[in-house]
C-alpha cells in the first residue's frame, strides 16, 4: 500500500539549504530490511519512519548504509512532520520514541521565526586522541589543529570524535584520509568526525563546523543535529567560548552547496550536561511512496 512521504529541510534559512530529509508515515508495516531499502533509494544523510499516531511517536532512523539509534537533524525534521500532519491539534511540543530514548522536541521563537528545539541524552565523555593522528584523518599537517583544546570522543546518543582546529582556512581544506579514516573507527563506536574552527563566514555566527561519517554511507553532512549536540556538550564542559554555559550560533554546510544554520544551548551543571539544538524544518516535498 502507498505511504505517505514528506521531503524537508532542516536547519535551513530558505528551501533547497540545510540537510535533506525523508520521512515515511509507515504505521508499522514495513519490516527493518525494506526501511532500509527506501533509505537506501533515497540516499540522503538519513530517511526516518514513522511507526506510530500518538505521542510519544514511533520512529526508526536510517542512513543509506545502517539504521541509527538517534540523529539530530532527522529528529527535528521528523518532528515537524508529526507536528504538521500526523499529531491532532499542531501541538508545540511532541516526544519522539527513538532507539536512544524519548527525545522531546518542542516549538519557540528565535530571531523572529519559528524554530524546533530538541532536548538530547545526556552526554558522556569519552576518550581523548592524539592531535596527529585526527589531523592525519583530516588530511592537514598537524599544526592546523588548536592543540589547546583535547580531540575528544562525545556522545548524547551517537558516538562522535570531536576536532579543534586553529581557523577556517584549516576547515576548508580538510581533506578526508579514508584508509586513516577506517583506522581510527573500525575499532571504536565512534563513526562520526565532527571538525569546527572559531571563525565562522557570518559575523552573527560563532563557529564553523564540518562533520564526516563515511561508515554510515555519508561521505560529508550539510548540517549534523546529533554531532552537534556533542560539540555543544564539549564546549560548555572545557568552556571553549568563556564559560559552562553555551548559547551558539553554528554555520555548517558551504563546502558542499548545502548552507545550514543551528542553534546551540547547553549547560555544564557539574555531574552533567545539559544540551539543546535548534533550528528552522521547511517543506519541499510532498507525496506517496509506492
Amino acid at each position: 500500500m502507498p505511504h505517505d512521504l514528506h521531503i524537508v529541510d532542516v536547519f535551513a534559512q530558505e528551501r533547497y539549504t540545510g540537510n535533506q530529509l525523508a520521512v515515511v508515515e509507515t504505521g508499522g508495516d514495513l519490516t527493518g530490511e525494506e526501511m532500509q531499502t527506501v533509505a537506501r533509494e533515497m540516499d540522503f544523510s538519513e530517511t526516518t519512519f514513522v511507526e506510530s499516531r500518538t505521542d510519544p511517536y514511533r520512529v526508526r532512523i536510517f542512513t543509506p548504509e545502517a539504521e541509527v539509534p538517534f540523529a539530530g537533524h532527522p529528529t527535528l525534521g521528523t518532528a515537524h512532520v508529526v507536528r504538521e500532519r500526523v499529531a491532532d491539534g499542531r501541538p508545540e511540543r511532541v516526544v519522539l520514541d527513538l532507539d536512544v530514548g524519548a527525545v522531546p522536541v518542542e516549538s519557540r521563537e528565535r530571531d523572529g521565526e519559528e524554530t524546533l528545539w530538541m532536548t538530547q541524552q545526556p552526554p558522556t565523555f569519552g576518550e581523548t586522541l592524539a592531535h596527529d593522528r585526527l589531523a592525519a584523518v583530516l588530511g592537514l599537517s598537524a599544526d592546523r589543529l588548536d592543540t589547546d583544546w583535547p580531540v575528544q570522543v562525545v556522545s548524547t546518543g551517537l558516538p562522535t570524535v570531536i576536532v579543534p582546529l586553529a581557523d577556517r582556512e584549516a576547515l576548508t581544506a580538510i581533506d578526508l584520509d579514508r584508509e586513516a579514516y577506517r583506522g581510527l573507527t573500525d575499532d571504536r563506536e565512534a563513526k562520526l568526525v565532527h571538525a569546527f574552527c572559531p571563525e565562522p563566514r557570518s559575523p552573527d555566527n560563532d563557529l564553523a563546523v564540518r562533520m564526516f561519517a563515511p561508515a554510515y554511507g555519508v561521505p560529508e553532512d550539510p548540517a549534523t543535529g546529533s554531532a552537534n549536540g556533542c560539540l555543544a556538550a564539549y564546549l560548555a564542559r572545557h568552556a571553549y567560548l568563556g564559560s559552562g554555559v553555551v548559547d551558539a550560533r553554528v554555520e555548517q554546510g558551504y563546502e558542499i552547496g548545502r548552507p545550514s544554520l543551528l542553534y546551540l544551548a547547553a549547560t555544564d551543571r557539574g555531574h552533567t550536561v545539559n544540551v539543546e539544538v535548534g533550528g528552522r524544518v521547511l517543506e519541499v516535498v510532498r507525496g506517496s511512496l509506492l
